[in-house]
């Protein structure tokens, strides 16, 4: 990566070279730095002039972790929690709370952004997340741990949109697939760390650390934003443009209503009862009102011109079928280890390495070829027919499977998340300008967020049906008692301690209930795969100011070859006028000495005598004839 951004980087680099993707790798970290000085250029944003990439990049990877790992810290915290505070029929909201704040607020923060410049609304959002952690750890009963976590949803939902869309102000589209494959890998790095550390803080230090721990993260956080960003300045008139409030509110009345639909059915409400059919209903009401809205306002919060790219819709498209497929499947499967093979939370976590491992692994590794080569559809094809097997792979994992086969299943997952997710907001963010970066940027991952709590509910709603049914239809009736009154009490440690009979029927019922659900779910890899074959591969721009004005790979290639191909041909007919011409006057300096052509009808010996001959002068007649009348 490179060091410090100078605006003496900016010499020498044409117009041409920044606006073609065919001619080579650009230099990767100058160019990168050259994009920050051409924003500031094109209007957009005032980067300061000695912008360190390398140190801006840190603080934003601190930034996501902070974000990623308070997804999954306190998965295994949750039952000592609500034991300690005494909630456990509140124990769902700890996350729904979380969940929904941050998804409402994804689309607000994409749009503010835009307008006002990421800078102050990152550091809003750092603070809203640290006073939510301050919240939590204080917390002494459930409703004050709900409001912390609302609190921290609030900023979490800025913290992954905004860094992204930092990354996009100051690299360009063809130096930032490495950015994004590394920021990828710090959410698959979090994914298995978070458990683990979330495990180790309630057995040792206490879960309040777990809110705790995120403190010292956000100050570095906070120190990143506020000395290292650049500051987009924006015009007055720009900041005086009315700010999309009722669409803002029909948006998140809808998003809060669909988060509760899809987190209640199946579990606290049956999926036809009143309340899921209403909160669809309102769904439906709140997105017929918005779209008028977002068609009228000036700045609308999603506006309609978004659903106009084709490349915007399939990847978003993509993301809600890969979002469906990826976080259905993985949620289930550490509380399936722990049933099936009989391990606890830890050793769970840990065998997910693989998965996260490759996933990191893979984003990394594309990301660098990516930005060395400019190509990125062909891998996001195959990452989503890898995801389709790996979830094809998982649809056939018997009881007696030994642990290192679903370890190989879940790596080949990891594999094609890691060489597609992040490629799909690349593609997003190279389809518009700089000025709506942010916005496309929030609807891409709000989208995907959509698909993450359908999939999740989706395999949840389906998985509990069929257990209860296999349940009642394999355990004797007296034995039932023993797993506590039916499927919503089974845990871990309680089917581990059951007597072997009872706990092979509990296992194999709990098997043959999910498993299945993995090979229904499979053909969503393959309909993503579908889609983004019909991306148009654009070019990806190799500076800020050149985002969303790059044309098609191969209509840039053709263009090229024909332009070399008349380069040449004109070259060659120049070559062929200069010797001409050459010839000519080397004829004209050098005439004197060149031997007289014989004249049509002579022969050589007639025009140049042989030699020691002197030539004669012509003469008349030597006798003439007079002829007398």
């Amino acid at each position: 990566m490179s060091t410090t951004y100078s605006p003496r980087h900016a010499i020498g680099r044409g117009s041409n070279d920044a606006g073609s993707a065919t001619s080579g790798p650009a230099s990767s970290d100058v160019g990168a730095q050259h994009s920050a000085h051409s924003a500031a250029k094109g209007g957009y944003g005032q980067p300061t002039p000695n912008t360190n990439i390398p140190l801006l990049f840190i603080g934003l990877m601190i930034i996501m972790l902070m974000s990623s790992l308070n997804q999954t810290v306190l998965s295994p915290s949750l039952p000592t929690i609500v034991g300690e505070l005494n909630g456990v029929e509140h124990m769902s909201w700890v996350i729904t709370a979380f969940i929904m704040v941050s998804t409402i607020m994804m689309p607000a923060y994409g749009k503010l952004g835009d307008l006002w410049g990421r800078k102050p609304l990152l550091i809003f959002a750092i603070l809203a997340f640290m006073a939510g952690s301050v919240t939590g750890a204080l917390a002494q009963d459930m409703t004050t741990l709900i409001i912390s976590r609302g609190l921290q949803g609030l900023g979490g939902g800025g913290l992954m949109i905004l860094s992204q869309s930092v990354i996009a102000d100051v690299i360009p589209a063809r130096e930032r697939g490495k950015y994004m494959g590394a920021l990828m890998g710090v959410f698959a790095f979090s994914s298995v760390a978070g458990p683990l550390l979330g495990g180790w803080l309630t057995e040792g230090p206490g879960w309040r650390w777990a809110f705790w721990m995120n403190i010292p993260l956000g100050i570095i956080a906070l120190c990143a934003a506020a000395f290292l960003i650049p500051h987009t300045n924006k015009s007055r008139q720009q900041e005086r443009r009315k700010v999309d409030v009722l669409g803002m509110m029909f948006l998140g009345a809808a998003t809060a209503c669909l988060v509760l639909a899809m987190t209640w059915g199946g579990n606290q409400y049956d999926w036809g009862s009143p309340t899921i059919i209403g909160l669809l209903i309102a769904v439906v009401v709140c997105v017929a009102i918005f779209i008028p809205i977002e068609a009228k306002v000036t700045e609308p919060v999603m506006p309609l011109a978004l659903f106009k790219d084709r490349n915007f819709n399939l990847a978003t498209i993509a993301n809600l079928c890969m979002g469906i497929g990826m976080f259905g499947a993985v949620g289930y499967m550490p509380t399936y280890m722990q049933m099936v093979l009989g391990v606890d939370a830890t050793q769970a976590g840990l065998l997910m390495i693989p998965m996260m491992g490759m996933l990191l692994i893979t984003s990394v590794s594309v990301g660098f070829i990516v930005s060395k080569i400019g190509r990125y559809k062909a891998f996001t094809v195959v990452g989503s027919l890898l995801l389709a097997l790996g979830l094809f792979l998982l649809s056939h994992l018997e009881v007696d499977t030994p642990a290192y086969i679903i370890c190989i299943c879940l790596a080949v997952i990891g594999l094609g998340l890691g060489m597609s997710m992040q490629l799909l907001t690349l593609i997003v963010q190279n389809a518009f300008p700089i000025s709506m970066v942010g916005t496309a940027t929030a609807a891409n991952n709000f989208f995907r967020q959509v698909g993450a709590t359908m999939g999740s509910a989706l395999v949840g709603g389906l998985f509990t049906s069929r257990l209860k049914d296999y349940l009642a239809e394999r355990m004797p009736p007296q034995a039932m008692k023993a797993t506590g009154g039916g499927s919503n009490s089974l845990t871990p440690a309680l089917v581990n301690g059951l007597p072997e009979p009872i706990k092979g029927i509990v296992v194999g019922s709990y098997n043959d209930a999910l498993v299945p659900i993995f090979l229904w779910i499979a053909p969503l890899g393959i309909l993503a795969a579908i889609v983004l074959l019909c991306v148009r591969e654009k070019a990806l721009a190799t500076s800020v100011t050149e985002s969303g004005k790059t044309e098609d790979i191969k209509t840039e290639e053709h263009e090229s070859e024909s332009k070399d191909s008349e380069g040449a041909s004109g070259q060659a007919r120049q070559d062929a006028v200069s010797e001409t011409d050459s010839a000519e006057q080397s004829e004209e300096r050098h005439g004197r000495h060149r031997a007289p052509v014989a004249p049509e009808g002579e022969s050589d010996a007639d025009s140049h005598p042989r030699t020691g001959e002197i030539p004669l002068p012509e003469t008349g007649p030597m006798f003439t004839t007079r002829t007398n009348k």
